[in-house]
C-alpha cells in the first residue's frame, strides 16, 4: 500500500528532524534572500523601503558596463577563480592519490590530520599568518631570503604577487580537506581490479593511471563543473584582509568592490545589480560545462 506523504513524512521522521536544519538554513539565507534582487531595477532608498522606491529598469547595470573600472573588475575576479581553478583544483586530486600509496596507517592519518587543521582556521587567522610570514623585517619568507643573499621583499605591496599568494594561501587551506571525497570515492574501487592490472605486470604508477583514476572520474568531473560556477565567487575576507590601495590593480575584485559601493556607499542598488549579473554568469558556466559534459560523457549533475 503506497503511503500518503504525510504518512511518509511520518515513517521517516528521524531524518526529516536531521535534515530540518539544513532545510531551515537555506530558505532563511539563500531562498528568502533573493527576493532582495527587485532592489537592483529599482532605486532603493533605505527609509523609503522597496514599497516607496521608484523603478528605474537596467538603469545600474548600464551603469556597471559603463564604468572605466569594469573590465578590470571582472579582468581581476575572472584571473583569480581561473588560477585558483587551474592550480587549486588538481590539489586534493593529486594529495589523495599520494596518501591512497601510503602503507603505513599512523603515518597516513597523521598526514591527513595536519593536511586538514588548516580548513578549520578562519580567514582572519590565515591571513594574520600570511602577513606575519611575508612581512619585510621579521617575516619568515624574508629571513630565509636575506639568509641567501636576497634583498627583503614587501610581497603584500607589489601588485604582481598577490594572486600568486592568494592561490598558494587557498591550496594550502583547502587541499587537505578536499581530498576527503576523493579518498571516500577510491574505497568504491573493486579491489580485484588492482589485482589484475597486478597480474598483467602493471606497476604502481600503471595501477593509479589505469585503474584509480578511471574509478574516481566520475566524482573529479561533478566537482568540476560546481568548481566552475564558483569561479566568479572569489572569498571576500581573505582578498579584502590581504589586499590594499598598493595593490588594486590585481586584487580588487567583484565581492571588495560591491562592498565598497554597497557597504561603504551606501549604493545598494547598484551593488545588488552588479552581485546578480555575476550570479548569472556563474550558473551559465555551470550549464555549459554540464552540457559539455554530458555530451563527450555519461557524467553530469542533469
Amino acid at each position: 500500500m503506497k503511503l500518503s506523504i504525510l504518512g511518509q513524512l511520518k515513517r521517516d521522521r528521524t531524518y526529516v528532524l536531521l535534515f530540518a536544519p539544513v532545510l531551515l538554513y537555506y530558505i532563511l539565507f539563500k531562498y528568502v534572500p533573493m527576493f532582495g534582487i527587485v532592489i537592483s531595477f529599482m532605486d532603493y532608498n533605505l527609509f523609503k523601503g522597496l514599497s516607496g522606491s521608484p523603478w528605474v529598469g537596467l538603469k545600474y547595470y548600464k551603469q556597471f558596463f559603463d564604468n572605466r573600472d569594469a573590465l578590470v573588475i571582472i579582468k581581476n575576479t575572472v584571473l583569480l577563480g581561473g588560477y585558483k581553478l587551474l592550480f587549486g583544483f588538481p590539489a586534493p586530486i593529486i594529495l589523495a592519490l599520494l596518501l591512497n600509496e601510503l602503507r603505513s596507517k599512523l603515518y597516513k592519518r597523521f598526514v591527513q590530520t595536519v593536511s586538514y587543521m588548516p580548513y578549520f582556521l578562519s580567514s582572519v587567522v590565515v591571513s594574520s599568518m600570511i602577513v606575519m610570514f611575508l612581512s619585510p623585517s621579521r617575516g619568515l619568507i624574508n629571513q630565509v631570503l636575506q639568509g641567501l643573499g636576497i634583498p627583503a621583499v614587501n610581497f603584500l605591496q607589489q601588485a604582481e604577487w598577490f594572486r600568486t599568494i592568494y592561490v598558494s594561501s587557498e591550496i594550502w587551506q583547502q587541499v587537505g580537506w578536499g581530498s576527503i571525497l576523493y579518498l571516500a570515492a577510491m574505497t568504491t574501487i573493486d579491489p580485484q581490479q588492482y589485482e589484475a592490472a597486478r597480474m598483467d605486470g602493471a606497476g604502481r604508477w600503471k595501477q593509479t593511471w589505469h585503474v584509480t583514476l578511471p574509478g574516481i572520474a566520475p566524482t573529479i568531473v561533478i566537482l568540476f563543473i560546481l568548481q566552475i560556477g564558483h569561479v566568479l565567487e572569489i572569498g571576500f575576507e581573505k582578498v579584502f584582509l590581504l589586499s590594499n590601495a598598493a595593490t588594486y590593480d590585481t586584487s580588487d575584485i567583484i565581492s571588495t568592490y560591491v562592498y565598497r559601493v554597497g557597504i561603504v556607499q551606501g549604493g545598494f542598488s547598484y551593488a545588488t545589480a552588479i552581485d546578480l549579473f555575476m550570479g548569472v554568469i556563474g550558473f551559465l558556466l555551470v550549464y555549459a560545462s554540464n552540457q559539455i559534459s554530458r555530451r563527450l560523457g555519461e557524467t553530469s549533475l542533469w
